[in-house]
Parts: C-alpha cells; structure tokens; sequence
C-alpha cells in the first residue's frame, strides 16, 4: 500500500479557507442555534477541520432578538455576574435583558462561548461571531451568503 497518497491535510492559518455566512435566527431556538453556530465558527463542517487552528467561518447572526427559549427558560433561567465589589452579584432572567440594550447579544455570545473551547483559540474564535438584533447588518463589503442553519446538524 502506498502510504504516500494518503496524507492527512492540516490546515493552518494561511491555507484555512474562511467565508462569511449569515445565520437568520428568527424563530430558531437558542441553544440549537448556538451549537450550530459554534461548529460554523470552529470551522467542524470543513473537511480540512484541524482542532488546533482557527479555520472556521465568520458568523452574522441576524434578527436575533426574535430567537425564543424552549419551555420555560425565558422567566426561569438566571444569568449571574459578578461586578467585583462585595455583595456585587447580580441575577438576569432572559426576559429582564431582552429590554436591555446589547441584552441579546449577551445571550447569544454567553450561549456559544460556552460551546467553544476554552484558552485562547476560543477568544480569538469569538471575534468571529457578529449579533445583529434587527435584519439590517453593516458586513455587506465581505459579501457574506444567507445559510439555512435548519440544514446543519
């Protein structure tokens, strides 16, 4: 068998293959999305996916305050943060930050973050991910494609 013909291809920097897609949240649930998002970002629908470089595609997320909750996470679920001082914590349902301004990006990013890895690839994957609460977006120069996400699994 010739061992030659079949090596494996690792992508690096300079040979990743990054695009631009859009993701339309509307109606999408926000835990499936962001799955789907993570994998887009951390480039695993490639071929050439290597775990340790960043080869995964530059994600706009429009209509993103029309994403929903499944059950009862909306009223129930609480986001905790921290202002570093003493008795700083402070608690968030998902509806108290949807009339937040910026509230729903918070909850996106906080959701794919957690699905990414954690050091610095995971940082540098998240300046990938851009959130746009209505249908309008300022990304129009990198001339991104519409994707259904409905599609990934």
């Amino acid at each position: 068998m010739d061992t030659l013909s079949y090596k494996t291809i690792s992508a690096n920097k300079e040979t990743a293959k990054k695009e631009w897609v859009i993701v339309d949240a509307k109606d999408q649930i926000v835990g499936r999305l962001c799955s789907k998002v993570a994998k887009l970002l951390r480039g695993k629908y490639k071929p050439n996916f290597t775990p340790h470089v960043d080869c995964g595609d530059n994600v706009i997320i429009i209509n993103a305050d029309k994403v929903v909750f499944s059950g009862k996470k909306e009223t129930d679920k609480v986001y905790t943060r921290y202002t570093g001082y003493p008795g700083g914590q402070r608690f968030n349902t998902p509806a108290q930050l949807r009339t937040r301004k910026g509230g729903i990006d918070k909850m996106i990013r906080h959701a794919v973050k957690g699905m990414l890895p954690k050091g610095p690839l995971g940082r540098s994957l998240m300046s990938n991910l851009y959130v746009f609460e209505g249908a309008e977006h300022n990304k129009e120069a990198q001339q991104p494609k519409l994707i259904d996400i409905n599609q990934y699994k």
